[in-house]
């Protein structure tokens, strides 16, 4: 089947769609499915956009709005896991995933589905250190730490995903998988975004936990976004016995989506022609969900994992197949995931905007239909039930220090962890907040839609490239690797060159504005967002 892999989204959902229906319309090439790998942008509305963290010069409403209000309907499946720039307090409504619109799913906090009989797997956010060992215990309204903490991946989802066994088809992550530069050509990188050689060099670019998934899963695709440049590689895994046979992993990170950047990739993936065309529940991760749901955690307190160091009674949660069989009964034997879209927030209206509208705490109906039917807990019930008795609580002691006739409330320590000192990486694709303290403004937001009419197709496009057999690393792409594999996998210079002229597609552009004062930002970001406003006078 053929499957369409986008970078960052950026709530560009319309010049995606458009840019797939054009595809098609030149090449004749329709995908299967699109797969998006994080900064999709959910937003419904007003408090959606104070959940983003982002500069409130960077808040716009974009499209994703008039696909919820059923207004519009994705034209093809489209799977998305979520990045470091999103509408947090919707997506942390489905940590187990759900449909956020009509034939629009997200996979949670982490996930496995099925489509068409592959596998399709990932994890949601970026790695952060700091917060890696804590509990999913954020909730709207954010304050300024809990609003970048939110999509930090958390010990518990790489915990889960560690469990699986089944071989995986193609697996997402938003920031890369540290390490993983080293088996493609790593000048070519280098010479686009100078800024990443000390951390390539110091070997600190990327996600640790997404590497250590790498090594886990190998799968037979890796798809990441984040960083803002296309880049191959392929890696082959070492077996663990004779016996086995070696597996690689074909890496493919995709550009963010604006003009003449390569933000989208066709991929012609192997499928079981007697599968069912809709999307499904993968038993084996429904079984894991239910062993390891024991281990949720909705705290801020770090604690680990689960290990064989003699300081747990249990370590393995992986499934048996008797396990597995027992999800496959519970379900009839029918994995077909309900169509059960159902709106827990208003909808942007234009023509009555509301800039102040204050973002809630919702649970919603498909995580409670979700966690009913398997015996799941509900997180964000969780965290309602933690507040209420945090609230009687903290009213109890109030009346018991006015009966004491107490002069004034020491101040309480921050519940926080704030030292950010342990960071193991820093991202220098990462928007800085603010150029002074790090914070967000959240009580602005710039409510800017994409125009009513549909842009002309004639300008520009970003360039797609088709690969009919399957994804391919050139010999120009993974230059520095010493793999034969690799090479042999690569296409030859006149079937790239043939792909080349084939290729004249460019995405609409992205309504920019014309240059912009650029403030004082950190070091590290200065160059990407040079190029950012390079990319706006395109």
């Amino acid at each position: 089947m053929k499957v369409a892999v986008a970078g960052c989204c950026h709530g560009a959902l319309d010049k995606l769609y458009e840019t797939l229906e054009l595809l098609q319309r030149r090449h004749n090439v329709r995908p299967d499915v699109l797969l998006c790998c994080g900064d999709f942008q959910a937003v419904r509305n007003e408090a959606d956009l104070r959940c983003m963290a982002v500069p409130a010069k960077y808040r716009h409403m974009e499209t994703f709005y008039r696909y919820y209000s059923g207004e519009k309907k994705a034209p093809v499946l489209t799977i998305f896991i979520g990045g470091n720039h999103e509408a947090s307090n919707h997506l942390q409504e489905l940590p187990y995933g759900g449909w956020v619109a009509p034939n629009i799913y997200y996979l949670g906090y982490a996930g496995v589905v099925r489509f068409r009989g592959v596998r399709i797997g990932g994890i949601s956010g970026i790695f952060k250190s700091h917060d890696y060992r804590k509990g999913h215990f954020e909730c709207p309204p954010y304050n300024q730490e809990t609003i970048r903490s939110a999509y930090h991946v958390r010990n518990i989802e790489v915990f889960k995903l560690k469990q699986l066994k089944r071989p995986m088809d193609i697996f997402m992550s938003h920031d890369w998988p540290r390490s993983i530069y080293h088996y493609g050509n790593k000048q070519q990188l280098l010479q686009m975004k100078s800024f990443f050689r000390q951390e390539v060099e110091s070997n600190t670019l990327g996600s640790p936990a997404a590497s250590e998934l790498l090594q886990h899963l190998k799968p037979t695709y890796w798809f990441s976004a984040h960083l803002h440049v296309k880049f191959a590689a392929f890696m082959q895994h070492q077996t663990d016995s004779k016996e086995e046979l070696p597996k690689a992993t074909k890496f493919l990170a995709l550009d963010k989506c604006l003009p003449h950047r390569d933000f989208l990739q066709i991929v012609d993936i192997e499928h079981d022609p007697n599968a069912s065309d809709s999307l499904e529940y993968d038993p084996e991760w429904i079984a894991v969900l239910k062993a390891t749901n024991s281990l949720i955690n909705v705290t801020p307190s770090s604690w680990n994992m689960p290990e064989n160091n003699g300081l747990h009674a249990k370590w393995d949660y992986s499934v048996t197949e008797e396990a597995i069989k027992e999800v496959l009964e519970e379900l009839n034997h029918n994995l077909k995931i309900p169509s059960n879209f159902m709106l827990t927030a208003a909808c942007y209206d234009p023509s009555k905007p509301q800039k102040h509208r204050e973002p809630v705490h919702t649970i919603n109906p498909q995580t409670t239909e979700f966690c009913a039917q398997f015996g799941l807990t509900d997180m964000n019930h969780r965290i309602q039930q933690g507040k209420e008795e945090g609230s009687v609580r903290a009213e109890y002691e109030e009346e018991e220090e006015e009966e004491m006739d107490s002069a004034g409330s020491a101040e309480e320590p921050s519940e926080y962890n704030t030292d950010h000192s342990g960071l193991s990486s820093i991202n220098p694709d990462e928007i800085m907040l603010d150029e002074e303290g790090g914070e967000v403004d959240l009580s602005t937001c710039s409510v800017d839609p994409s125009p009513d009419h549909p842009p002309d197709f004639s300008t520009s496009f970003s360039d797609i490239r088709i690969m009919p057999d399957s994804m391919v690393v050139s010999s120009d792409d993974a230059m520095d690797s010493n793999n034969e594999d690799l090479e042999k996998s690569g296409a030859s210079k006149q079937v790239e060159e043939k792909s080349l002229n084939e290729r004249s597609l460019k995405r609409v552009g992205c309504n920019e504005n014309g240059n912009s004062g650029m403030k004082k930002i950190k070091r590290r970001n200065q160059a990407i967002y040079a190029a950012e406003d390079e990319d706006k006078t395109e």
